[in-house]
Parts: structure tokens; sequence; C-alpha cells
């Protein structure tokens, strides 16, 4: 029997980047792409290799292309890694596995780097697999814990749960990562809400703007724990931020919320500036000019908002076209049981 399981890429609606220093954000996974895993039982425990893993090229450019799209790393380091600490998970909570082997393979469509959480998609994929090859459930919000420790502690790469917590609902979630709460309960509170279709939201994305969001957590991380006033201040306002959006949610009055959004990333700039790329600032800046609102759906490369109408998307979708910039209509996940296939 093929074990096959997907994970879907994540959009910030509101609050980001403050899901990993105590703040609030809504955030949903959209099932235009998917990373896939694969899995079955083996003689022996084998990783099989993606596109991303492949290691010859037909000339510098390509690898320098490939550098350019996909990073250093390929995904099998995502593999291994959600194994071990699947495995450790298992160990710490007294589970006995059975001396099954298996072979695990992958496959994603997710544009990559692009802060659409790709790579934690596909270790949420892979954890899905595994508990479902060993007749295992891990409650969801364990189940983030587990994905955000495979990323932050077994590979280094800096992270906050909000991308974890919407993979693993599959759902769009309101999170509040009140730390009080956290340090009883070692998660946030989470609850899951509808975005009423006549939100009208877009995605837009550019793939030459692939970078890792590592490289902002690693600087607003040490601002953060340095204290420095106006990366506080602006941790209690994209807070405050979300809460707002909130309200437009539960009224079902949409009027401010492109100004909610847009000043989420109006204020990224002001504390992270020297992290938003000129071209990234440029692609929000076109959106806006549209008419359209505009800010990241991490941490660069994508960006999501809001139009008024089919006329302002249809200018939006032609703004963005001239400068190599796709659009898209985001299906956002509801179903949990679309993960298993």
């Amino acid at each position: 029997m093929i074990i096959r399981t997907r994970a879907f890429p994540r959009a910030a609606l509101i609050g980001n980047p403050s899901d990993g220093y105590h703040g609030k954000t809504i955030a949903f996974v959209f099932s235009n792409y998917h990373a896939e895993v694969q899995l079955y039982e083996s003689p022996e425990l084998d990783l099989l290799p993606s596109l991303r893993d492949h290691s010859t090229f037909d000339s510098i450019e390509h690898l320098c292309n490939d550098v350019s799209t996909y990073g250093y790393y390929g995904g099998i380091r995502l593999l291994k890694a959600a194994i071990r600490k699947f495995h450790d998970y298992c160990v710490e909570h007294g589970i006995a596995l059975s001396g099954q082997n298996f072979t695990m393979r992958y496959r994603t469509t997710i544009p990559n780097r692009l802060g659409l959480a790709g790579s934690s998609a596909i270790i949420t994929a892979a954890m899905r697999a595994l508990c479902r090859f060993y007749h295992l459930e891990i409650p969801l919000p364990e189940l983030a814990n587990l994905v955000l420790s495979v990323e932050r502690d077994e590979l280094g790469i800096p992270a906050g749960l909000q991308d974890r917590v919407a993979q693993a609902y599959n759902h769009p979630v309101y999170m509040d990562f009140d730390r009080a709460y956290m340090a009883e309960h070692h998660c946030g509170k989470y609850q899951e809400i509808d975005l009423p279709q006549n939100m009208n939201l877009y995605i837009a994305y550019r793939t030459d703007l692939s970078e890792g969001s590592e490289i902002l957590h690693s600087r607003l991380r040490e601002d953060y724990e340095a204290g420095v006033p106006s990366v506080l201040a602006a941790m209690e306002e994209w807070a405050s931020l979300t809460d707002q959006v909130m309200d437009t949610i539960r009224s079902r009055d949409f009027s401010l919320l492109p100004g909610l959004l847009n000043r989420n990333f109006d204020l990224r700039c002001e504390v992270c500036g020297k992290s938003v790329s000129p071209q990234n600032r440029k692609m929000v800046e076109l959106a806006r000019s549209a008419g359209a609102s505009a800010k990241f759906t991490g941490s660069g490369g994508a960006i999501i908002g809001t139009y008024r109408d089919q006329e302002m998307l249809k200018r939006l979708t032609q703004t963005l076209k001239v400068n190599q910039i796709s659009v898209l209509l985001p299906r956002i996940v509801t179903d949990p049981n679309i993960a298993y296939l």
C-alpha cells in the first residue's frame, strides 16, 4: 500500500512576522499548489531524491539558476530531519514503533523560497505520512510544534509557529501567541475561522526574488531579544492589527481591511527596512498603484492583498504581468481530509 499525503502553502493574512515574538496572526493554506509525500513499506529505509536534489547540470549557468531557485540545499535534508524528530517524539512519549522500514519520496509544486512555507509543507506532509504508516495520531497543536522543531532545532532555521499551525489545521486560523499561555500550554491559542469569499483576496509572486526567510528572522530576533523599543512596539501593533482584522471578519464589513493590510507591510518597512529589498518593495507598490492593498505573505517574494471588484482585479493582473509577476486567487483550504489521498 502506498501512503500519499499532502500539505499546502501558507498565506499570512495579517500579523506576520509577530508569530515568533508572542504576537497574533491570521493565516490560511491554499490548494493552488501542494507538497506531496509518498511512503510505502520496503526492506530498507530509503529516501528518494526529487528535482531539487539533483547534482548534475548542463552548464555553469544551469547550476547558478538552480541555486537561485532552490538554494544550496535540497529537500532530502527536510525528510531526514522530519524522520529523526518523529522518532524523538515517539521516544519521549513512550510510543513503541514497529520494526517496519519504508521508502519515502516527495515532490512539490509550491514556488520555492518565496515566503509561502514550502519547506514546512514538505515536513508536514512527511509527518502525516509517518503517522499514517505507524498508526499514530498527534494532536494538531503538537504536530505544529513538532514540525517547527524540525526546522528550528534540527536544521537551525529561525522560524515561528504560524506556518506550521495553518498547515497542521488545514483551515484558516486566528493565532494568539500570548507568552504566559504558551509557557503553560506549550502552544498558542488557536481558533479556526471562516474567511468569506467577498473579502476578495489575491496572491501574487515573482520567482526571481527567492530568498530564505531565515535572513529576516535572524535580524529581527537579535533586535527583539535586545529589547529595541521600535521592534517591541511593532510587535504590539501587529497584534492590534490582527484583532482589528478579526473585527472586520466578524462584522463582514471589509471597508477597513485594505488599510490594515497596507499598514502591516508599512510597519515591516519601518522596523525591518534593510531586509525589504527594492524589488520586493516595488512589487507592493505596483499592486497598490492598481488600487489593491498589498503586504507580504511571508518574508518576501510573494504578496497578499485585497481588490475591490473585477475591474480592479483585471487592472492589477495586467499591471503585475508586465513586470513578470503572477497573480492567483487562492483556493482556501477548509477540509482537513484534503491532506490524505
